[in-house]
């Protein structure tokens, strides 16, 4: 996927840019079907890791524990309710921040990101890509997990990494940045396939 993304690049720059075997998160365990109904479930059991910091306080403002990206804004608002989850969440877990561009300002997103503790992000990768790169309102300093919700399809049976435009925002927006890129070949941030 990051080639149809990147066309231009040479076999040993895509070697350079492409996501570790050991940065991607192992959820085998995890036999379910992959679909919002058991998304909570699926990270209590697949990602226990993960459970346990959405259930913990979040100490700073626009730091979140978890990055979930999503090609529409209609399934960010759905992925959000249920990320809400009192399972997940517990009592002191941060908000869920909706991050997408349809009816929100990028600006109207910063200044919500640097007043409230967010535990986790759920957004399109343009508008995240956005926030990370152009503002200092989201940071991956708490940052452990990216979810990409590849086994949701739209209308035209598409997944996120199937439509270019949010292929290409995908790996150049949010994994294109150096300090992600940097974070997840380091380890210190998993990507997750839901």
């Amino acid at each position: 996927m990051q080639a149809k993304t990147f066309t231009k690049s040479t076999d040993i720059e895509l070697e350079d840019m492409r996501i570790p075997v050991s940065s991607i998160a192992d959820t085998t365990c995890w036999t379910g079907p992959r679909t919002l109904d058991h998304l909570s479930d699926f990270i209590i059991k697949a990602l226990p890791s993960l459970h346990t910091r959405l259930s913990q306080k979040s100490k700073n403002p626009g730091s979140p524990t978890l990055l979930f990206i999503t090609g529409a804004a209609l399934r960010v608002a759905d992925v959000t309710r249920i990320l809400k989850d009192k399972r997940l969440r517990g009592e002191k877990g941060g908000e869920v921040a909706k991050l997408f561009a349809r009816h929100f300002k990028l600006a109207e997103h910063c200044s919500y990101l640097k007043r409230t503790k967010v535990g986790a992000a759920v957004g399109t990768p343009g508008r995240i890509g956005k926030l990370l790169s152009e503002t200092d309102a989201l940071t991956i300093s708490a940052l452990s997990h990216i979810m990409l919700d590849v086994s949701f399809r739209d209308a035209k049976k598409r997944n996120l990494l199937d439509i270019p435009e949010t292929r290409n925002e995908v790996f150049k927006a949010v994994f294109g940045g150096p300090k992600i890129s940097e974070a997840i070949h380091s380890g210190k941030i998993k990507v997750v396939l839901f």
